[in-house]
């Protein structure tokens, strides 16, 4: 099997970008498990040829997004992404599309195909804080989870994918007053028990992951 693992490197002012750090310590025993990382730049358009050039190059049975939520407290496990691009701040490149679609001909939104609460159970399982989410923001996070699954739905019927966000590193919050972090050794642990799940779980868990707000 074989998984694609990406990170966004930093933006918005940050000199890191925890997704893509603690994708770089993912490591994974199982020798039938092929693991490929890739940093994606935070820039609309360019996000998506990146990875859609690695997607038909390695042909992955499972893509797994990650990116940065700085202010979330805990893993969250991405439930859907939306087709609109509504930027609060300039991408990496300076580009700010407000209310823009991702796809004009695509759908309004889709649905990440991997068993996202059965990741969470996971994770809490392993005493890690984690959670369904049912935005990813409208930032390049969102359009690539909407990308991917775009892909999924046009292309490659057989690819899983889905996106975790991830917290603050700790040391991205010495001059964030009151702003929530977690170590980059939970994030990699976060991002290999999420992979092992999502290779071992073909139907999802029912039970209650969702929020009154």
């Amino acid at each position: 099997m074989r998984v694609l693992i990406t990170g966004f490197d930093p933006f918005g002012g940050e000199k890191m970008n925890p997704s893509f750090e603690a994708v770089k310590q993912v490591q994974i025993q199982n020798q039938e498990i092929e693991i490929i990382k890739l940093e994606v730049p935070t820039v609309f358009y360019k996000a998506m040829k990146t990875i859609e050039e690695e997607i038909e190059k390695s042909r992955p049975d499972i893509v797994i997004c990650t990116g940065q939520a700085g202010g979330r407290t805990d893993i969250t496990i991405e439930r859907i992404g939306i087709n609109v691009i509504d930027a609060r701040i300039p991408d990496n490149e300076g580009q700010q599309p407000i209310d823009e679609k991702i796809d004009a001909n695509g759908e309004d939104g889709y649905f990440s195909n991997l068993p996202v609460k059965a990741m969470v159970r996971s994770l809490k399982n392993n005493d890690i804080p984690a959670s369904v989410s049912n935005t990813a923001g409208t930032f390049v996070c969102n359009y690539l989870l909407y990308g991917v699954m775009h892909l999924v739905k046009t292309k490659y019927p057989e690819m899983r994918a889905g996106f975790i966000h991830v917290p603050f590193l700790p040391e991205q919050v010495t001059d964030k007053k009151n702003m929530p972090s977690m170590s980059m050794e939970m994030m990699s642990k976060a991002f290999e028990i999420a992979i092992e799940t999502a290779l071992t779980t073909e139907v999802d868990v029912k039970e209650i992951g969702g929020t009154l707000h």
